[in-house]
């Protein structure tokens, strides 16, 4: 009688757990969908890629490189061999972990602008605000930046 107890115990535990990691995947997919970036430059869409969150940019307000009229490319990356890669189409935020009450962690965003990568976090201020800030080393220092959610027309 013990081992059938004991047994609907562990069912019960592994039930529970499972609801509890499906409900915080839920939740952390609250970031999913299509981003502007706070200078209004850029689109970015965040989608979910196993159990971590990815952005990649969908949209530029100028596309194209003033100088050559050609698609803009990533000619800023510290390695040589991808700077012939346009930067639309460019995945530029990985690694993101949610970490509950709004907050995604342990991520990275790339600039294209300056071809640096810094550390990231993203937090959640409403369903159309994404405060997300970049840093080096210790996220007192760093940025940053309001992104608004694009809604689909």
């Amino acid at each position: 009688m013990k081992q059938i107890a004991l047994l609907a115990l562990s069912v019960v535990t592994l039930a529970c757990f499972g609801a509890f990691t499906t409900l915080q995947q839920d939740e952390g997919d609250a970031i999913v969908g299509v981003w502007k970036n706070g200078e209004g430059t850029g689109m970015v869409k965040i989608t979910r890629n196993g159990d971590k969150y990815q952005g990649k940019i969908v949209w530029l307000k100028e596309p194209n490189d003033p100088e050559t009229g050609k698609p803009k490319l990533d000619k800023n990356h510290p390695d040589e061999s991808v700077r012939n890669r346009p930067v639309l189409g460019l995945t530029n935020t990985w690694g993101f972990e949610y970490k509950g009450k709004n907050v995604w962690e342990s991520g990275k965003i790339y600039d294209p602008k300056n071809g640096n990568t810094y550390d990231c976090t993203m937090k959640l201020k409403n369903p159309n605000t994404l405060e997300v800030r970049g840093y080096i080393g210790v996220s007192l220092i760093g940025r940053t930046d309001t992104w608004t959610r694009q809604v689909a027309k």
